[in-house]
């Protein structure tokens, strides 16, 4: 640990961690952030003899931890969206090789048939994942992808497990221990409080804002800073705000291209005052120990969100101050949010009947299902694991439906490098390429059932050419193969209970914006409150949060005042409706346009560019809800 990180101690709980899994036990562990999680796998990691195969969602992340890694000697890559095909074809040649210690990948890499088929081949000493919370549906991000990696860890052989996150309450842990077969007592928690971390709550009109944020920025001593907003447009309009009154700011979202975000990461990295106003797409896994500042100009979506993002600052334990701005018009846009992915009673019941009238097998594009129905992809994704967890169904791995390549030699130098049946087996299969103009198509699953050979040779076929640089090779649409189980008695009952499930996710959501709200009025210490969240309550007042600075006294938020329904503008929107019936006529769909939430079909039929999308986003989604379906399609 010394030698080669430079540490003379453990933090807490990682040396428990570490034994844990030295010992061939999986293991969880929640630190705060800051806390020294990454060291839990990164260490073991150069002990074990096989790769180290670490699971994130955060390109950030993965790009920060890798400069760390080879700054210090040691062979760590990632595969991502933002690798070249060179980029690509070196890091899994190092993998194969057994040069890599460590491979960083997103959960949805998995979906690649050929990174599946190459993980399997290779030893995997230890499968970490980061962000471990997003397996439950009572954390604050649930995401699909993360039901599936216990499966994708025996997939690949996988000797042991750690989970590891900064926010799961007590229920959340459970979750994840029960998801990844981990042991109670191989479940390491650590406290909560950070006393270096200032908690302050600022209540403000919208109209105030600014001149608050530039108020905070000018008394303060300088130091490097995160602005937080909800928005990508209000992170360009904010950055762009304080740079005109003399401050250094850059805007970051995930809407820049990825030269962009990795100029504006890389320059903050270097800066000692440098203020970067963000969506919460930056600062995840950044090691930047002297941050200052963490300022939410907007509301955070949960006490989870929170948590994590002031958890960027001070982690080099010197005093920092998270400070939030509390409007109350800001619950209007993220409750907002929390209604659009909510897909409508029909739309479910389409989904299902699709889906149990297809036969024992089937194969779907989540795309063009989630277009059919006019549900949002990672919506759909979430219901056909449902149908998977409650037995309906079983997914296999996600194929491409095309596959093509372009030669990078002719295909007589291809051939002449190989002898006897593996020169014949491919001369049958560039037979079955279609040539376009420079790159040849090639239907695999075609080609298999010609060739009367598996798919999965043909794969690893393209690969291998990929791999020698013979050939570059693109594979697109995923689809998904299922077979089905068995039928519900009730395809009916299945369906509302799924759009039960999404109304609940719903209410959940909405519920943590509420958790976020009461902590900003909380009478109490907000520190401890936040803490005890978390499992973790303070013996006694934390001395500095704002209630405690404010003579124990709770805050006051300033009266919030929604818009109302312009009756002249709803007069516009009948008529819209009635031109556009197939994509306006449900009420919740409708609801959806007016306060500028688009779905898949609302972009099909060009709405979302329409100059009444968004005309009610100042209205609450309920009540422009209960109008809609007050009003018949």
């Amino acid at each position: 640990m010394q030698e080669s990180f430079g540490f003379d101690s453990f933090r807490p709980g990682q040396e428990e961690v570490i034994t844990h899994l030295v010992a061939g036990r999986s293991a969880a562990a929640v630190f705060p952030t800051g806390g020294g999680k990454s060291l839990c796998y990164q260490l073991p990691a150069l002990r074990f003899p096989g790769l180290t195969l670490v699971v994130s969602p955060l390109i950030a992340l993965m790009k920060d931890q890798i400069d760390q890694l080879r700054q210090r000697g040691i062979a760590a890559a990632r595969l991502d969206s933002t690798l070249t095909l060179d980029e690509h074809l070196e890091v899994m040649g190092a993998v194969r090789s057994g040069a890599l210690k460590l491979l960083y990948v997103a959960p949805e890499r998995f979906n690649n048939e050929r990174f599946r088929e190459a993980i399997q081949r290779i030893a995997v000493s230890l499968f970490a994942v980061d962000e471990a919370h997003c397996i439950s549906e009572w954390g604050h991000n649930f995401r699909p992808d993360y039901l599936k990696l216990a499966e994708l860890a025996k997939l690949c052989g996988a000797e042991r497990i750690l989970a590891l996150t900064a926010t799961a309450t007590p229920q959340v842990l459970d979750d994840i221990c029960r998801g990844f077969t981990i042991a109670s007592e191989c479940a390491v928690r650590t406290g909560f409080y950070r006393p270096n971390l200032t908690l302050l709550t600022t209540p403000v009109r919208r109209s105030e804002r600014d001149a608050a944020l530039l108020r905070r920025l000018g008394e303060r001593e300088r130091g490097p800073t995160i602005v937080y907003v909800t928005l990508q447009k209000t992170s360009e309009q904010v950055a762009a705000r304080l740079s005109a009154a003399g401050f250094a700011a850059d805007a970051y979202h995930a809407g820049m291209k990825n030269e962009d975000r990795a100029r504006v990461q890389d320059a903050f990295l270097s800066s000692d005052r440098a203020i970067v106003v963000a969506t919460i797409a930056f600062g995840m896994g950044i090691d930047k120990a002297d941050i200052r500042y963490v300022y939410h100009y907007n509301l955070p979506k949960s006490l989870e969100n929170l948590s994590q993002e002031i958890g960027r600052a001070g982690r080099d334990g010197k005093p920092s101050i998270c400070e939030i701005f509390v409007c109350p018009y800001d619950l209007n846009v993220l409750r907002n949010f929390a209604y659009g992915d909510t897909p409508s009673p029909a739309a479910v019941a389409g989904l299902v009947g699709e889906v149990f009238a297809a036969g024992d097998e089937a194969t779907w594009s989540l795309y063009a299902l989630a277009g059919r129905h006019d549900i949002r992809q990672l919506v759909v994704r979430t219901l056909l694991t449902y149908l998977e967890l409650d037995g309906y169904l079983r997914a296999g791995t996600p194929t491409y439906s095309s596959y093509r390549f372009r030669p990078l030699m002719s295909s007589a130098e291809i051939l002449e490098r190989f002898e006897g049946k593996r020169r014949e087996f491919l001369r049958s299969l560039f037979r079955h390429a279609r040539r376009a103009k420079t790159w040849f198509d090639v239907d695999l699953e075609h080609a298999a059932r010609s060739l009367r050979t598996p798919r999965e040779r043909l794969v690893r076929a393209f690969d291998y050419l990929a791999e020698q640089q013979m050939l570059e090779l693109q594979s697109t649409g995923v689809l998904h193969p299922y077979r089905r189980l068995r039928l519900p008695d009730d395809v009916g009952a299945v369906a509302a209970e799924l759009h039960r499930r999404t109304l609940e996710r719903e209410r959940r959501e909405i519920g943590r914006l509420d958790q976020v709200l009461e902590l900003a009025t909380h009478d109490g210490c907000q520190t401890s409150r936040l803490s005890t969240h978390f499992g973790d309550p303070l013996e006694q007042p934390c001395g500095h949060c704002s209630w405690c600075r404010n003579g124990r006294q709770p805050l006051e938020l300033p009266p919030a005042s929604p818009a109302a329904i312009d009756e002249a503008v709803w007069q516009e929107v009948t008529a819209l409706r009635r031109e556009h019936r197939d994509a306006l006529s449900d009420p919740r769909s409708l609801a959806r346009f007016l306060t500028g939430l688009s779905s898949p079909r609302l972009t099909r039929c060009r709405l979302s560019s329409h100059e009444l999308f968004g005309c009610f986003a100042d209205v609450p989604f309920a009540e422009v809800l209960h109008r809609a379906e007050a009003q018949p399609g």
